[in-house]
């Protein structure tokens, strides 16, 4: 890693292409910009999370910290290739007046004819969409569960903003339990008459199973407490009986369906990397998220 003090975007440019010509490979494959706004403590955390993702996806990763607004302008950087990395890396610390303007530093930075994806790896902008970084990108990448600020309502704020290109990892997490529901009910093809999800008291993924059941389904879905890990079981009460997910550990489920022996499914948590590594496997808009989105919003309304 090249360190580069009191530098700007073009300075920032030109160390990206010395690092990519002393690799060896001028041209790298890269097929994406992935800007990672965070907090100087889980810079860290964040960026190697990215570096996992992009052995999947080879990218540019320009992760920016935000420092303090006030007084003159600083851009510090840290520039680099290799070291585990498929393509390159900038981590850009920013003080002062540019702060408020960090698109104008990011901007010049992003790969040419490529899609942009952001990630706000804790706390994101109530409206990603409108924020400065995040409308420069087609994907917009935020993680209620890590929230550390207002953390109940969350997803509740990422949801009434929803805009085009909008994703959280909390949907993500739930993609193991939409396709093993959505199976089990083309295994049953019974009416489901009501519905309940169990998991632990603050869990923005429980909601939007919750939301998602209930556009999809129509029925009441009734939201229950556990000590976790997550979401620990969904039952769908049909004329039948009870079709239910249960998992208690966080790694094995059990399958439960009427008139069937009961059946052990892995379902394990999965990792940030591996989270934002399926995320960044789709740019386009994620339609049934979208409605999921808005079913929350109205559910809440109802509250």
């Amino acid at each position: 890693m090249i360190e580069l003090t009191a530098t700007n975007s073009a300075g920032i440019a030109a160390e990206l292409v010395r690092a990519r010509k002393k690799a060896g490979s001028p041209a790298m494959g890269m097929v994406m910009t992935l800007v990672i706004v965070v907090d100087e403590d889980q810079a860290h955390d964040a960026m190697e999370s990215a570096r996992e993702a992009s052995q999947e996806h080879p990218a540019r990763v320009l992760g920016v910290i935000l420092g303090d607004a006030r007084g003159h302008s600083v851009v510090n950087a840290q520039v680099g290739t290799g070291a585990g990395w498929s393509g390159e890396t900038a981590l850009i610390r920013l003080k002062g007046e540019v702060v408020r303007h960090c698109d104008s530093v990011v901007l010049p930075l992003l790969l040419p004819d490529s899609p942009v994806a952001v990630w706000w790896p804790t706390d994101a902008p109530q409206d990603p969409a409108a924020d400065p970084l995040g409308s420069l990108a087609q994907r917009r990448i935020t993680d209620a569960a890590a929230a550390t600020r207002a953390k109940t309502k969350a997803i509740h704020h990422q949801c009434a903003t929803y805009a085009k290109g909008n994703t959280d990892l909390a949907w993500t997490r739930i993609t193991p339990w939409r396709a093993l529901l959505a199976a089990a009910l083309d295994q049953y093809p019974e009416k489901v008459l009501r519905a309940s999800v169990t998991a632990e008291r603050i869990s923005p993924s429980a909601e939007l199973l919750v939301a998602w059941l209930n556009d999809r389904l129509k029925v009441q879905v009734v939201r229950k407490n556990s000590d976790g890990p997550g979401i620990t079981e969904v039952v769908l009460t049909t004329r039948s009986g009870d079709i239910s997910i249960d998992r208690p550990d966080g790694k094995l489920a059990a399958f439960i369906s009427p008139g069937q022996p009961d059946r052990p499914v892995a379902l394990k948590r999965r990792t940030v990397p591996e989270l934002l590594a399926e995320e960044l496997r789709r740019l386009d808009e994620d339609d049934v998220y979208a409605a999921t989105a808005r079913r929350l919003v109205k559910l809440e309304t109802k509250k």
